[in-house]
């Protein structure tokens, strides 16, 4: 079975209306089609679960929360419909995020990088540890970070997704990241983060729900046209992945010992 095929998401809803959704790769948490699909489709059942109050985003393991997209789906693209298709995985995730009513708070325990990057920025509300330093490497492979820029500009501004983008092989830190505003809080180590994101769940989910859908809306204010936008940075960057560049960039990343 190739890494592709591995990986999984998970949803626990907790007696509180707590709705956990978790994702999990063996490739330090990269996300194939599939597990798109399956993340997107959880958070859209748990924002039509009555029961659910707030959704919490997060992934297994402890030292990378997502390391973007997988560059073995990446490198058997074969067509601009399968690149298109690939990375609208990614723009429905996102928008998934931006249409629930609920709030969606995103647990980032360790690297963040490239879609992962998008995965956080997608949030209402995002806590770190200290580990999780973040990287736009999308042009390093002949790409851009084209379909979670919006998200990512929304949260950091212009200049900080310049500079991400730009230096696309170099980490910021997790302070740098709290900084431009994509952390909102950053704790020591996993166990402090942890104790701080059931502390503010515990306390929305006793908020009146009406009142955080209001502000769920006012939050997304202004991105209405997400659906076609993202779309179409879809299609630019499937059509990207197939130039030379970027397959030979991939393989080498894939194999750097070759």
């Amino acid at each position: 079975m190739s890494a592709i095929d591995n990986g999984n998401v998970s949803s626990i809803t907790s007696t509180n209306g707590t709705a956990t959704i978790s994702f999990y790769h063996p490739s330090q948490n990269s996300l194939p089609s599939h597990l798109l699909q399956k993340l997107t489709k959880s958070i859209q059942d748990a924002v039509a679960d009555d029961a659910v109050k707030i959704i919490v985003l997060k992934s297994g393991g402890d030292r990378t929360f997502c390391a973007g997209a997988s560059f073995d789906e990446l490198m058997q693209i074969k067509d601009k419909e399968q690149g298109r298709k690939f990375f609208t995985g990614f723009a429905d995730v996102i928008n998934a995020c931006r249409k629930s009513t609920k709030i969606v708070i995103c647990r980032v325990q360790g690297k963040a990088v490239g879609g992962g990057v998008g995965l956080a920025a997608a949030a209402d509300y995002c806590l770190a540890t200290q580990f999780a330093a973040i990287k736009l490497s999308e042009l390093a492979i002949g790409i851009g970070p084209f379909v979670i820029s919006p998200a990512v500009v929304r949260k950091v501004g212009l200049a900080a997704f310049s500079q991400l983008t730009l230096r696309a092989t170099e980490f910021q830190t997790a302070q740098w990241a709290k900084e431009k505003g994509l952390y909102n809080e950053v704790y020591e180590d996993i166990a402090a983060l942890d104790f701080a994101v059931d502390e503010l769940v515990n306390k929305l989910v006793s908020y009146n729900p009406v009142a955080l859908a209001a502000l769920k809306k006012l939050l997304w204010e202004g991105t209405n046209d997400w659906d076609s936008l993202l779309a179409d940075r879809a299609a630019i960057s499937g059509e990207l992945v197939l130039s030379d560049f970027t397959q030979q960039a991939l393989h080498s990343f894939s194999n750097p010992k070759k």
